[in-house]
C-alpha cells in the first residue's frame, strides 16, 4: 500500500482565494469583466461545491466571476442550501425547472449590476469546453444584455487552471500512486482463461479499496499479440495464450483524476511485440526528459516521436501523445505538432507515445508527470520495462 497521506477532502477557503486571483489577473490580461461558467468542473474549481445531482440535465446553474470580489452564484433553488455552505458569500436562485424563464432574467439582472471596463465577458463556447445551458437560454441572455459582448473565455479559463496549486497536484499524485499499486497488484489476481469483464471488476473494487473515490474511466482491450485500439472495452473476451491486455484508468480522489495505461502479457508473445514495447518505453523515457519549464508541448511529441519512427511505426491513429491533466481526464495542452504551450512548473501532463508496429496492432504507454522547476517529477510509479506476465 502507498505510503502518502490522504490528502483529505475539500480545500480551505484560502485555496479558492488562490485561484480567483490568479483567474482574475488573467481575466484582465484577456480584457473581460466577467467569466459566465455553467459547467461542473469549471463551478467546482472556483466554489468548491460538489454533487452528484450534476446527472440530472433538467436545470441550468450559473457561477459569475468578476474582474474583482468574490464570485457570485446563480444556481436553483434546490441547490442554493448547499452552495451556501461553500466559501461563496452571494448566492441567488430561483424555483426551477422553470422552462419559459430558468434563471435567465436573474443572471441577466447580475451581470447588468457589474461594472464594465471593457464590456466583455467570457463564456464556455471554445475547444474542449461546453456550455451546461440550452443553446436557446444562452441567446436569450445574450439578447438581453446589450452592451456586453459575450465570447469565448476557454482561452482564459485553460489558462487559470492550466498551473495546479500544491493541493491539486497533491490530490494528483495520491490517485496515481493508488492506481499504480493497484496495476501493479493485479498479476496477482487474474490468470489464463480470465473474461475482460471480471478483470476490470477485479481492478476496479482494488483502486477502490486502495483510497479512490471512483473509477469512471477503465477501458480493458486484449488481442494476440496487440490490440486494435483504445478506447472500447471491455469486451466480451477472455484471455488467451499470445494475447497482450491493454487497461486504462482514469481514477479520481477528491475530484482529480489520474489517467494512464499499463499492459500485460498472457504467457508468450512475439519478439516484434516485445522490440515494439520496449520501443515505447523508450519513447516515454524521451519523452519525461523533454518535459521541462521552457519547453512547448510540441518538443514533448518530437522527443517521441523521433524514437518511435527510428523503430519503424506505422502511425499513431490516437493524434497527439500526450495531453493536460487535472478535474478532467484529459485537458488542454495537447501534446502534439503546432502546440506551442510554454510548460512551466505547476502543469500536469501525461506522456504518452503510441505506436502502430504491425496493421492492427499497436501499444501505447502512459505516465502522469509534474513540471518542476528544473524539469519534471513522475507522478505514477514508473512502468517496467517488460510487460508484467499473466499464466
Amino acid at each position: 500500500m502507498t505510503d502518502l497521506s490522504a490528502p483529505g477532502h475539500g480545500f480551505p477557503e484560502s485555496e479558492f482565494e488562490t485561484r480567483i486571483a490568479r483567474a482574475q489577473r488573467i481575466m484582465r490580461e484577456h480584457e473581460f469583466d466577467a467569466l459566465l461558467l455553467t459547467t461542473p468542473h469549471d463551478i467546482r474549481y472556483v466554489t468548491g461545491f460538489e454533487t452528484q445531482f450534476w446527472e440530472s440535465p433538467t436545470r441550468p446553474w450559473f457561477l459569475v466571476v468578476p474582474a474583482d470580489g468574490k464570485p457570485i452564484a446563480v444556481v436553483p433553488d434546490i441547490g442554493a442550501p448547499q452552495m451556501g455552505r461553500t466559501w461563496i458569500d452571494d448566492v441567488r436562485s430561483w424555483q426551477s425547472p422553470r422552462p419559459e424563464d430558468d434563471g435567465t432574467s436573474l443572471l441577466a439582472s447580475t451581470l447588468a449590476q457589474l461594472p464594465r471596463r471593457f464590456g466583455r465577458m467570457g463564456a464556455e463556447l471554445g475547444r474542449e469546453m461546453s456550455l451546461r445551458m440550452p443553446v436557446i437560454q444562452f441567446l436569450d441572455l445574450r439578447d438581453a444584455l446589450p452592451g456586453l459582448e459575450i465570447t469565448d473565455g476557454s482561452p482564459c479559463i485553460w489558462e487559470a487552471r492550466r498551473v495546479k496549486t500544491p493541493a491539486e497536484i497533491a490530490r494528483i499524485h495520491y490517485i496515481c500512486q493508488i492506481a499504480s499499486e493497484a496495476y501493479e497488484g493485479l498479476v496477482s489476481l487474474i490468470s489464463e482463461g480470465e473474461h475482460l469483464r471480471e478483470v476490470c471488476r477485479k481492478l476496479s473494487m482494488d483502486i477502490l479499496r486502495r483510497g479512490a473515490d471512483a473509477v469512471p474511466f477503465l477501458p480493458a482491450i486484449a488481442g494476440p499479440d496487440g490490440v486494435p485500439q483504445i478506447v472500447c472495452g471491455p469486451l466480451d473476451k477472455t484471455l488467451e495464450a499470445g494475447d497482450i491486455m491493454f487497461i486504462d484508468t482514469g481514477s479520481t480522489y477528491d475530484g482529480y483524476f489520474c489517467d494512464f495505461d499499463r499492459h500485460w502479457a498472457v504467457g508468450d508473445i512475439s519478439d516484434e511485440a516485445k522490440r515494439a514495447n520496449a520501443a515505447v518505453w523508450d519513447a516515454t523515457e524521451a519523452g519525461i526528459a523533454a518535459a521541462r519549464p521552457g519547453a512547448t508541448v510540441e518538443d514533448v511529441f518530437d522527443a517521441q516521436s523521433k524514437v518511435i519512427e527510428a523503430a519503424g511505426s506505422l502511425g499513431n491513429n490516437v493524434g497527439r501523445m500526450g495531453h493536460g491533466l487535472g478535474m478532467q481526464l484529459t485537458e488542454p495542452p495537447s501534446n502534439m505538432p503546432g502546440d506551442t504551450t510554454l510548460l512551466e512548473p505547476g502543469v500536469v501532463l501525461t506522456i504518452e507515445p503510441g505506436m502502430e508496429f504491425a496493421p492492427g496492432r499497436m501499444i501505447v504507454h502512459e505516465e502522469n508527470v509534474l513540471i518542476t522547476e528544473d524539469g519534471c517529477e513522475l507522478l505514477t510509479k514508473r512502468a517496467p520495462r517488460e510487460m508484467w506476465r499473466i499464466d
